[in-house]
């Protein structure tokens, strides 16, 4: 005998499963709703030399970022050299180390560099630097609104050893484009400066890290800050712990590790610093490349320790 599927049971079991499915929807969106954002790219942030490789060079820009005489030995075919990131900063109330926000004068430099925003930005720098600017530059160019922005994996060191061609001398001047300051759109979500961070100093859901050497966090003042110390709750991570001797990323399995027995959660929004906000840039990027919703303080430790309305810890 075969069952009535219009019977009053089945309709009833109908509108019950209908009603769970409304329900389980619901909870499902409030739960998206109240995660944290993740600033996941939407590309890989980490390019390895064959994927530069592949990529037409009228689609990319591609930034040396070593000392001008370490280009000229050799580089990437095509490279500029943009070695100085200063060149991007300015000093607030005698404060260096800031970015700059005149749009003129950025559109003009980057312009001449031969950046627009249809490419893709490709950025290496020496792998075994204390300072390794290119990971300031990869910050500068996210926060002035660039969308496809990235590090090259190992640098101008492994592309080499990928046996892939290389350049020596000046190299060519690049096309100019036509990049204007309407171009440039600062993305403040991943900046922050000293008012954000004091507001913030004792919230949970926000980690504070120090990128400096463990010195520095103690009290040191190598660099000429105002005060020595760091600010009250930060986690020393010296910023070098990301990567390896040869000074290629750790795994995300390592990192995360490394993160988890600092007390550092993926639920948590995160601001690094150093003092200047050049060391920091590479743990931005790092955090970046791990998921995170991460702030580089620009002004750093300069900053901090200017304001002597600001509380230290040492």
């Amino acid at each position: 005998m075969k069952h009535d599927i219009t019977s009053p049971n089945r309709i009833l079991s109908r509108k019950i499963k209908a009603l769970f499915a409304r329900v389980f929807m619901l909870v499902t969106a409030s739960l998206a709703a109240a995660a944290p954002t993740l600033s996941a790219p939407d590309f890989e942030i980490l390019m390895s030399p064959a994927q530069l490789a592949s990529l037409p060079e009228n689609q990319r820009v591609v930034i040396d970022t070593r000392p001008a005489w370490k280009y000229i030995a050799g580089h990437i075919p095509g490279a500029v050299n943009l070695s100085d990131w200063k060149e991007f900063s300015i000093k607030v109330n005698g404060v260096p180390g800031q970015i700059n926000q005149d749009k003129s004068l950025i559109a003009q430099k980057l312009g001449t560099l031969g950046i627009d925003t249809g490419k893709t930005i490709v950025i290496y720098g020496e792998l075994k630097d204390k300072w390794r600017t290119d990971g300031r530059f990869f910050w500068m160019f996210e926060f002035y609104g660039f969308k496809r922005t990235a590090l090259l994996e190992g640098g101008y060191q492994l592309w080499k050893e990928a046996g892939f061609s290389v350049e020596r001398g000046f190299g060519k001047d690049p096309k100019k484009t036509e990049l204007s300051p309407g171009d440039i759109a600062f993305n403040n979500e991943v900046l922050a400066d000293q008012n954000w961070v004091a507001e913030r100093i004792k919230t949970k859901t926000l980690a504070i890290i120090d990128n400096r050497e463990k010195h520095e966090y103690d009290g040191a003042t190598p660099y000429g800050s105002s005060r020595g110390g760091h600010i009250p709750g930060a986690i020393h991570i010296d910023w070098r712990e990301f990567f390896n001797q040869e000074g290629l990323l750790k795994s995300r399995e390592v990192l995360d590790s490394l993160l988890e027995s600092k007390g550092i959660r993926h639920s948590q929004e995160i601001v690094v610093y150093c003092t200047g906000g050049v060391r920091s840039a590479m743990a931005y990027f790092v955090f970046r490349w791990l998921g995170f919703k991460v702030r580089n303080y620009d002004g750093s430790w300069w900053d901090w320790s200017n304001n002597p309305k600001l509380p230290v810890e040492s």
